[in-house]
């Protein structure tokens, strides 16, 4: 009797010890199946519209930028969304408009979702608007080539010919990617009513060009990694914005192509725009009215226009920009460097600007303020100013094209810059050895350090206004 208790117990503990093994072996089995969902990341959509399904991408071939820098949901929880499957051609000339819109409107109503161009396509795209409001996590990820129409002449009629990809009232998304946003400007730039196409730089009348991406009252946005080239006009536009980050973009178009500003702003705040490199023919950033908290660092800038804050003021408008810091750049071979410029008879202020180790290569007039500027000889003096003050300008060094002076300080005769600060200044010839003399007009502020060149036409003191109403500190 007790050897039957003794085999029973023994054959307890080995049934037991049996199912402990299986248990754990089943739990090893189902996290690794959980950890293999993220490769399987790029499978499109369940379920589908109704169209022939395309398969997915190799695993290779998507990015996984998407997974690493969006919101981190749990990996199953994630929707690719990828415009093959929506119908998409793909060969750059077969018209994707619609498949894109498709994609757009079902990732737009999911949560964490990715809309994808996949890598080896390029998808030809008509002047569409992306409206929101969307679910958060959205992720625009671009690994393929994004083409428009090719031209003025293959431009939709009874279309806006201002604007090509629109992102209207959108929260929290991220544009993204390997890939390449080609604006095909060339035909826009030579178009004859362009200015440098005119006799002496002169218009031949109304002349638009589309900005490539503009996002217009929308928050909370990202722009990373992508290459983008050529636009018609402006490549990025934000206006009326808050809370952007932009970084790593590439935006390249020729120096002589009109209008190509790389990054522009507009009554848009809390900005961050770093490690980019932008290669054009207007202004690298431009930093328009309405603008506050805005940090830019790490900018190869070149060749351009410079970094600028304006042009402000326009047709007697108010302006008011503030809290705006340049730093840890470099701008070679560019016509400015760190430019303000405001049109008279403009009103409001840029205050609290500062710009920090900045290396010029061979820049014409490196640091500019110009408060008369006109695109024409026919512009008349007026009494009416945007008020600039509290300018910073440190540790700014390199060499200058000698056809213009290092520093070039033109105030508004009657509302006088003040308080602008100079320290850590040396800026030499790029050619021979002539140092030229800095200009100043109504400038008021101080040099805290040498400089070289000596700044000796910079005024000291507080500036005495002709009237103070015309002063608006916004």
């Amino acid at each position: 009797m007790a050897l039957s208790l003794i085999f029973l117990l023994v054959f307890a503990l080995s049934l037991c010890s049996f199912f402990t093994s299986i248990e754990g072996r089943f739990h090893g089995l189902t996290k690794q199946k959980y950890l293999h969902i993220v490769s399987k990341i790029s499978l499109p959509p369940s379920p589908v519209p109704a169209l022939a399904p395309v398969p997915a991408p190799a695993p290779q071939a998507a990015s996984p930028s998407y997974i690493a820098s969006s919101p981190s949901p749990e990996p199953s929880s994630v929707r690719v969304f990828d415009v093959l499957s929506f119908g998409a051609v793909g060969d750059g000339a077969s018209d994707d408009t619609q498949a894109f819109k498709m994609a757009w409107d079902a990732a737009c109503q999911t949560e964490f979702s990715v809309l994808l161009a996949p890598v080896g396509y390029s998808f030809m795209i008509l002047p569409t608007i992306f409206t929101g409001p969307c679910k958060n996590g959205l992720v625009f990820q671009i690994d393929g080539t994004i083409l428009p129409p090719d031209g003025p002449e293959s431009w939709p009629t009874k279309t806006s010919k201002r604007q090509w990809l629109v992102f209207y009232r959108i929260n929290e998304m991220s544009m993204q990617g390997g890939g390449v946003i080609d604006g095909k400007g060339e035909k826009w730039w030579n178009l004859p009513c362009k200015p440098h196409k005119g006799t002496h730089g002169t218009s031949l009348g109304p002349c638009d060009s589309p900005v490539a991406i503009r996002f217009f009252m929308s928050s909370n946005l990202r722009v990373q990694g992508l290459r983008v080239k050529n636009s018609p006009q402006f490549h990025f536009r934000f206006d009326n914005c808050q809370n952007v980050h932009v970084e790593m973009l590439s935006i390249i178009a020729p120096a002589s192509s009109p209008n190509t500003d790389g990054i522009h702003i507009e009554s848009t705040n809390n900005v961050q725009i770093y490690n980019s490199i932008v290669s054009n023919g207007d202004d690298c950033i431009s930093i328009g009215a309405g603008c506050y908290n805005v940090k830019i660092r790490n900018i190869t800038c070149g060749p351009s226009h410079g970094i600028s804050i304006g042009s402000l003021g326009v047709h007697n408008t108010r302006a008011c920009v503030s809290n705006i810091t340049v730093t840890d750049s470099v701008i070679k071979n560019s016509d400015n460097g760190v430019r303000i410029k405001t049109w008279q008879g403009g009103y409001g202020c840029v205050s609290k600007v500062t710009f920090n180790n900045i290396h010029m290569d061979t820049v014409r007039n490196p640091i500019i303020i110009d408060q008369f500027y006109c695109l024409s000889k026919n512009c008349t003096n007026q009494t009416t100013a945007v008020y600039i003050s509290d300018i910073s300008y440190t540790n700014i060094k390199g060499t200058y094209d000698v056809r213009s002076p290092p520093l070039h300080l033109a105030c508004s005769d009657s509302v006088p810059c003040s308080n602008l600060i100079l320290s850590d200044i040396e800026l030499l010839p790029a050619k021979g050895q002539f140092m030229a003399d800095p200009f100043c007009w109504n400038a008021f502020g101080a040099t805290q350090t040498v400089t070289i060149p000596p700044v000796l036409c910079l005024s000291e003191g507080i500036p005495r206004f002709v009237d103070q109403t015309m002063v608006d500190q916004c």
